[in-house]
């Protein structure tokens, strides 16, 4: 058979050709992941394993670095949840309530749940005030009724980000408190990657769809199973709990990490936005990443009161 001779320039622009289609089918495919989930998944995956890796030395090195972490996050979530209820009209003081919501972390830190407490009560009434000076500008004054509102914004910002996320930290600081708080956000992190999957293979009925048209009732089936084996793994081998333990572990953060993903979507529904921010690509914001987590830490520190009580 007579073989066809080409000129180099004829096979390179043949391989640039494949090279180009390639290219072009993968895109398709990630286009098509994307649309599916709702997120730039290979963006959400990287940014994902760095947080990852630096809870995990700031976990499993000193613990403190753990509550400057977590303070950091919650900065950021603070910032993008006022700014998001500036962007549908309220004026929520942003640098007041970022200064003084963060510091609640390091203050449940050093002085507990009484500091976290006090800090909560002194940080909103700080806010509020802030906002009633403002009103020395005729162009903050819009109405008794409006002010009373973007007070009860900026207290909402606290309580939701800062005090949920001071809960986390409450229960870091325990003795043997870090290793719960990994298992928390493992377990979190398993029922949203477990949704995630079953959901994009599996989802036909809607869990919510006037809240959160994306989540399905098989993925909410696929993130309870995962966490459950993961949970059982967990309890033997991370808490030092009977096996059993597992199951509670699974049901009660399926319960809170489902909750505080549909109250995110609540919120984003009621300001009429797509993402709270856009710190992290494929996240939609740090709020996006926190949002499972927050209520989860209550669940987790309540567990770990009863399991040590």
């Amino acid at each position: 058979m007579r073989r066809e001779h080409r000129s180099p320039a004829e096979i390179e622009a043949q391989i640039q050709a494949q090279i180009h289609a390639a290219r072009d089918q993968i895109e398709a495919t990630r286009a098509r992941v994307n649309k599916r989930t709702g997120r730039d998944l290979a963006a959400a995956t990287g940014i994902a394993i760095v947080l990852g890796v630096v809870l995990l030395a700031s976990l499993l090195w000193v613990k403190a670095l753990f509550m400057a972490f977590a303070t950091v996050l919650v900065g950021f979530a603070l910032y993008e949840l006022a700014s998001a209820l500036r962007f549908a009209g309220r004026d929520v003081p942003r640098i007041p309530l970022v200064l003084l919501g963060s510091a609640i972390l390091p203050i449940t830190w050093f002085a507990g749940a009484a500091g976290m407490w006090w800090s909560t009560l002194g940080a909103i009434v700080a806010v509020a005030l802030a906002r009633v000076l403002e009103l020395a500008d005729r162009r903050t004054r819009t109405g008794a009724r409006s002010v009373m509102a973007d007070i009860a914004g900026g207290a909402l910002c606290i309580a939701y980000v800062a005090v949920l996320g001071g809960f986390a930290v409450l229960l870091t600081v325990q003795p043997g408190g870090e290793w719960w708080t990994l298992a928390m956000i493992i377990m979190t992190t398993v029922i949203d990657t477990g949704a995630l999957a079953a959901g994009v293979l599996l989802g036909r009925h809607k869990l919510a769809p006037r809240i959160s048209p994306g989540k399905t009732w098989e993925g909410l089936a696929g993130g309870a199973l995962l966490a459950t084996v993961t949970g059982i793994g967990l309890s033997v081998w991370m808490l030092q709990q009977p096996w059993w333990f597992g199951f509670i572990l699974a049901v009660l953060l399926v319960a809170a990490a489902t909750v505080g993903d549909l109250a995110e979507s609540i919120i984003k529904r009621d300001l009429g936005i797509k993402d709270i921010g856009s710190f992290l690509p494929g996240h939609g914001g740090f709020l996006d990443r926190l949002d499972s987590i927050l209520p989860s830490a209550v669940v987790m520190m309540a567990l770990f009161q009863v399991v040590h009580a």
